[in-house]
């Protein structure tokens, strides 16, 4: 009974297989204008929110020095425990001194 089974399930299968495979396939969702909606995409929305977003940063970055925060020695920030590799030990890789702060606070102060 099983084998009659599994043999109509595979003429089935046999018969209708290509069509399945073609349907399921990326071809039958319309490929030629895929291209054309991705090409429409990168213009009308990708370049300009990367024009927009470069606007941004010109416009920020003309407004000149910024006030940095006020230092606060709390206990689980700056923790040294063996001095970095390079330098004095005591000051991070990409180390400003402006935005920056020692353990012992910032140091033109």
């Amino acid at each position: 009974m099983a084998a009659v089974a599994a043999s109509r399930g595979s003429r089935l299968l046999g018969r209708f297989g290509p069509q399945l495979a073609r349907l399921m396939s990326s071809g039958a969702h319309g490929e030629e204008g895929s291209a054309r909606m991705w090409k429409a995409l990168t213009y009308f929305v990708a370049l300009p929110g990367v024009g927009v977003s470069m606007l941004n940063v010109f416009l920020k970055s003309r407004h000149g020095e910024h006030e940095r925060p006020e230092f606060i020695a709390y206990p689980h920030l700056r923790i040294r425990s063996k001095p970095f590799p390079w330098g004095d030990g005591n000051h991070t890789l990409f180390h400003n001194p402006h935005l920056n702060p020692l353990p012992t606070g910032y140091e033109d102060e």
